[in-house]
């Protein structure tokens, strides 16, 4: 499946290319951002080329990709977004990463909220999730604000890049309580 063209008010999630290995290293090199979200910091502009060459290439018959966040006003890729360990017609789990310059704008929530929406709608999945660090705030309060629900810790449940094992944060939500969210909106 090629995913498609999404645009909310300030963005464009757009499939990643080679081209935004350069936006991309700029942030993935910082060490308070790849190990927030379980991989290790960027070492060079050659090895986020390989990462990005790695998501299009490598990519699993059945996941969907990765999705370049685009900041409108600028056309600069400030991040990525995706739906992982997607089973077609049952679940997929988020996961994004946000350059620190944008951080605390709400970008992320509004990019991750027309996710949900392509995940329940088009997909027809059953349940989204998304797993955090006990200690990554800024991804929990992401949850928070597109209404998934804190599930609970499980334990020993992420091994990072370098061995380390976290407990880690489960949130979700359903396509019942999305659609019963619509609703109410």
């Amino acid at each position: 499946m090629n995913l498609p063209i999404i645009y909310t008010d300030r963005l464009i999630l757009r499939p990643i290319t080679l081209d935004d290995a350069n936006d991309m290293f700029e942030y993935a090199k910082l060490p308070n951002v790849g190990p927030n979200a379980g991989w290790e910091p960027h070492r060079s502009l050659y090895e986020t080329t390989a990462v990005i060459y790695n998501m299009i290439a490598n990519k699993p018959q059945d996941q969907l990709g990765n999705w370049a966040v685009v900041y409108r006003s600028t056309g600069k890729m400030i991040g990525t977004i995706e739906l992982h360990h997607y089973f077609p017609c049952f679940k997929a789990e988020l996961g994004y990463s946000l350059n620190p310059e944008y951080w605390g704008l709400g970008l992320i929530p509004e990019a991750a909220s027309k996710v949900l929406e392509f995940g329940f709608e088009m997909l027809q999945l059953k349940r989204i999730e998304a797993g955090t660090f006990l200690n990554n705030y800024q991804s929990q309060r992401v949850c928070e604000k597109i209404k998934m629900t804190k599930e609970g810790i499980k334990k020993n449940g992420y091994i990072r890049y370098d061995g380390v094992i976290y407990d880690i944060i489960i949130y979700a939500i359903t396509d019942q309580e999305y659609f019963e969210l619509k609703k109410e909106a």
